[in-house]
């Protein structure tokens, strides 16, 4: 034992050689020199040797294997069949940096531009420059939790920003930051979030994004010829650090293609540090072919004892709960290579916690070493100095005594570069057992328990209760003490011998009497199999799973029938072709296309058949306004133009509102920027493919559209007095900051012009014209590749962008709202725009007290092409009954009615080439109603879109019953965790934001 206890008294010297600082008194030269013999020597996650050694000298490994004979000099510890283990690596910390706060400010107001100081760039969230080295300072009251993990190295970096800077790869050693840090540049980062910047922009995810790509440009422009024209220091730092590894931070799984996206835009590819929600997509996440960073986060069940607070649960919460110790195993068996990060987890116990539940439940051990070692080091490029105990690497080691991720193991020994931090004594496995206690003519039984490095005894006389008592141990030093009722309180204290297992030495009696004592080991505590309990309980937990649906909500289904071949026979067929009444007609449909419209079709060979005897079929409805799974903001509010962002690239496929308007018949919809700006982002145009991806959502080869807005809105009138910051607070100064853009849109595209008609010579004299995301997309408008969608209400403001469109020669596509159309649809129809309106809102704020339901009769009368939209989630859910008032506010025919959901919009939005109406060769998205779709007793029954059965009212019900079951199995299952003391949580309200034009808030 005194070899080991020589391995305290020797210290290192740096691991990186002569010293640079001055010290004050005698330099301590020792080498440090250790063969660690006889271990079960873990090299890598592939490698074990047995009874191998290891040498270390000045901090780096120096050999490896078996046979090695000790060089002379060197302290030998013999580990007696103990386990040597790489140290762990957590690459996503910021240990040691403190948190990023927000700076007070005493105005309150909107802060348009960066107030940092310095040659900097425009935006605060944008912060390349930043270097976790210069932020760093290690911290000695947490570094004590990471070694007692069995971490040995972190890659640190400040969490703030979406160009957050540098990263630092750092040992966890006690020395100081200069012989600690490994790397100061050890990767870049970045996130979606803007973290502390008070600056408006961006306000929204979609923003985030278009700032992130718009850097990108910034960057490649000032490294060819624009820092001649400017310094930025910003763009500067952020083209140095491109060579790094990239590591992007996301909120959740569907944010792992938008990064992606990204990457392979820019010939990047990042490593995406993930959500731990990745088991939802694990397909999504394969065909993005990343390397992912995984917390191991799990949620604690919630109290739903109360059956009121269990309501306040959603069911994908639940499912969540249970299914998120999965998340590592489903990654490792579809081929998906990560890291774990400890990051989110409460503390260093609870990581292990959850780390042994997942191992527990089927994830493969030898995946999980990787992703704690060799691969966090290649990650970040440096598997030529850690992850690994391979000859020249660093000499980060654990000493255990078993398997890392047995329950029952104890870390001993924490090494980081050659120097040892103690967290349990070798002495502790062999002090654990049942020992026969005698002195003074009596005899006890003596149990010892070793349990995460603390001692625990009791003492049994015969067969009496045992009786609690208290031991210390240290340096084999034994102290005991005791209280028996019948036989008075003794206090020993001896010397173990661990070869032999035997304790002797002196004691005391209450009354100070002197004795000798001794104990002689008997055999070990018969204790349960730890891991066979947990093999026990991981088999139930495994054998109750519920399935992972697609999407991963209520309605979502683990099997999706893709059949898009069928025949609808005797059906009220409303074509929307011409102005006919509805008649009784088959319809056939063939890989997803109108094949047939006739009567007496006959049936075929493998295509299912409905009857729809007494039902109609129409067009599948389509809502050319709405603001439908949006994710983290539908309005980019910090600029007055925000022409940069784009709708599509912020989807949520798995938004429940999906299913609900596909229950109200609706297969297309426009999904809109809001109204905070004159100019809002880019649209997408999606069909409600329930269960797919947000790009398997789009609607194939569409025109591009863009927001644009008048009115209230645009010039902030109702956002408070403290928004008087950004520009135009007048309708004036809106027609002039249309006039501005357009101007300088023009301005651009000849820029560019002049740059391409240079020949390659001059060229190379030239600096090329800064591409600029928002300039891009206003010019599509002046060139007709993209078309606008103006949010609108008064009159003089429809004229006004009409006046402003034809000076710079296009067209305003379509007004929305147009609540004041009809007095201005002579001039409308001039200019060629199309009127998609509400059916009879009015006097709801000042600028639509003249609105009329009459609107959309008068404007269809006048000639203009109209649509009824909703611009909101529930009303989209009801559009045909919206469109059947103009029956009865204007006299409107059925069919002229049911156009305004159908064939009107799918012409507004260029697609009624291809949906809007029941014609062989268009897509067959179409509804089947119980009643006259314009009746408000109808009910959609089933909604096609390309052939496929999106929605069933009759599947439905079966839904229904199976998510009841799935509740209750679940609650039934966290009140079984509540009962056996596991951990809990209190039920939340869980808010889910519906979008409009006007929502405004932050989510950045």
């Amino acid at each position: 034992m005194k070899k080991i206890i020589v391995l305290f008294i020797f210290s290192a010297c740096s691991l990186f050689g002569q010293e640079t600082f001055p010290t004050n008194g005698i330099t301590n030269q020792n080498k440090s020199n250790y063969a660690f013999t006889n271990a079960i020597l873990i090299v890598n996650p592939e490698t074990t040797i047995e009874k191998a050694t290891l040498l270390i000298s000045n901090g780096k490994i120096i050999d490896v294997g078996k046979s090695i004979t000790p060089p002379d000099g060197f302290v030998v510890v013999d580990l007696a069949g103990n386990y040597i283990y790489p140290s762990f690596i957590d690459i996503y910390t910021q240990y040691g940096i403190e948190e990023a706060k927000r700076k007070k400010e005493n105005n309150p107001g909107p802060q348009m531009f960066s107030s940092k100081s310095g040659a900097f760039g425009w935006n605060e969230a944008v912060k390349p420059e930043v270097n976790g080295a210069d932020l760093f300072s290690i911290d000695n009251k947490e570094i004590e939790e990471w070694l007692k993990a069995g971490f040995g190295a972190v890659l640190t970096h400040q969490l703030d920003g979406i160009v957050r800077g540098t990263a630092t790869f750092t040992l966890l050693g006690k020395e100081s930051e200069n012989k600690s840090i490994l790397k100061r540049e050890a990767a870049s980062l970045y996130s979606f979030s803007k973290g502390v910047s008070r600056q408006d922009y961006p306000s929204s995810l979609m923003g985030s994004i278009a700032l992130l790509k718009q850097t990108y440009h910034d960057a490649y422009w000032y490294k060819n010829g624009g820092n001649k024209l400017e310094e930025n220091i910003s763009l500067d730092e952020f083209n140095s650090i491109q060579d790094l590894p990239q590591i992007f931070e996301v909120r959740d799984v569907l944010s792992i293609p938008r990064a992606d996206k990204i990457g392979d835009e820019f010939g990047k590819q990042y490593i995406i540090k993930g959500s731990g929600n990745e088991y939802q997509k694990i397909d999504l996440v394969k065909s993005a072919e990343v390397r992912l960073i995984i917390p191991i986060n799990f949620p604690d069940a919630f109290d739903v004892e109360d059956p009121f607070d269990a309501e306040l649960v959603s069911l994908e919460a639940m499912k969540h709960w249970e299914l998120a110790p999965l998340n590592p195993m489903m990654l490792d068996k579809a081929g998906i290579e990560f890291a774990i990060t400890s990051l989110g987890t409460k503390s260093k116990n609870e990581f292990w916690t959850n780390l042994r539940k997942s191992i527990n439940l089927g994830f493969n051990k030898k995946t999980a070493l990787k992703a704690l070692t060799t691969i966090p080091a290649k990650l970040i490029n440096s598997e030529e100095m850690a992850g690994t105990l391979d000859k020249g690497k660093i000499a980060n080691f654990l000493i255990t005594s078993g398997d890392i991720f047995d329950e029952s193991t104890q870390i001993y020994q924490n090494w980081v570069a050659g120097k040892p931090t103690v967290l349990a004594s070798f002495e502790d496995k062999s002090l654990a057992g049942n020992f026969e206690l005698t002195f003074n003519g009596f005899n006890y039984d003596l149990e010892i328990e070793s349990k995460d490095s603390k001692l625990k005894s009791k003492v049994t006389f015969e067969n009496e209760k045992a009786i609690p008592a208290k031991i210390n141990y240290g340096n084999e030093l034994v102290t005991l003490s005791f209280s028996d009722s019948a036989r008075g309180y003794f206090r020993l204290n001896g010397i173990f011998d661990s070869q032999n297992r035997t304790f002797k030495g002196k004691g005391q009696d209450e009354n100070g009497k002197w004795f000798s004592w001794s104990a002689k080991f008997k055999n070990e505590i018969v204790k349960q199999d730890k891991n066979e309990d947990n093999s026990k309980e991981s088999e139930e937990y495994l054998s109750n799973l519920g399935e992972i649906t697609y999407p991963f909500l209520p309605y979502g289904k683990s099997n999706f029938n893709a059949n898009n071949n069928y025949l609808i026979k005797n059906a009220m067929v409303w074509t929307m072709e011409n102005d006919e009444a509805p008649s009784q007609m088959d319809v056939l449909i063939k890989n997803g296309k109108i094949s047939e419209v006739g009567k007496n079709l006959p049936s075929t060979d493998g295509v299912p058949t409905f009857d729809a005897e007494g039902k109609h079929l129409t067009p599948g409805i389509i809502d050319e306004h709405s603001h439908l799974a949006i994710t983290r903001g539908g309005n980019e509010s910090g600029l007055a133009s925000s022409a940069e962002v784009n709708i599509g690239d912020i989807l949520n496929s798995d938004h429940i509102n999906i299913y609900r308007q596909l229950a109200g018949g609706v297969t297309t919809v426009q999904v809109l920027h809001g109204s905070a700006n004159p100019i809002g982002g880019k649209a997408a145009l999606i069909k409600l493919r329930w269960g797919k991806s947000a790009d398997e959502m789009k609607f194939e080869n569409a025109d591009g559209f863009i927001k644009f807005a008048l009115g209230e809105n645009v010039k902030q009138s109702n956002w408070g007095s403290d928004n008087k910051e950004r520009y135009p607070q007048t309708r004036m100064g809106v027609e002039q900051f249309y006039i501005e853009r357009f101007t300088r849109a023009k301005e651009y595209e000849e820029s560019w012009e002049r740059y391409n008609k240079l020949s390659d010579n001059e060229k190379k004299n030239a600096i090329q014209p800064r591409k600029d995301l928002e300039l891009e997309t206003l010019v599509e408008i002046l060139n007709s590749k993209r078309f606008i969608t103006c949010h609108s209400y008064v009159q003089s403001e429809i004229n006004m962008l009409m006046k402003v469109a034809e000076k710079f020669g296009f067209k305003v596509n379509t007004f929305t709202h147009i609540l004041e159309g009809y007095k201005v649809a002579d001039k409308m129809l001039e200019h060629g725009a199309a009127g998609s309106s509400f059916s009879d809102w009015w006097a709801y704020k000042f600028e639509v007290n003249d609105a009329i339901p009459f609107n959309a009769a008068i404007m269809t009368k006048v000639g203009i092409n109209t649509a009824i939209n909703s611009d909101d989630a529930e009303m989209a859910r009801r559009l045909n009954q919206e469109a059947a008032k103009s029956i009865k506010y204007g006299g409107m025919s059925e069919i002229d009615a049911l156009k305004m959901v159908t064939l009107n919009p799918a012409k507004m939005l260029h697609i009624d080439n291809k949906v809007g109406s029941i014609k062989v060769g268009k897509d067959a998205d179409l509804v089947i109603w119980s009643d006259n779709p314009l009746s408000v007793y109808a009910i959609a029954e089933k909604t096609f879109i390309d052939g496929i059965i999106y929605f069933d009212r009759e599947e439905e019900k079966i839904l229904q019953e199976s998510i009841g079951k799935e509740r209750a199995r679940l609650i039934q299952k966290m009140l079984s965790v509540k009962k056996s003391g596991g951990k809990t949580q209190k039920p939340k309200k869980e808010e889910q934001i519906e979008y409009h034009c006007d929502t405004i808030i932050n989510f950045n």
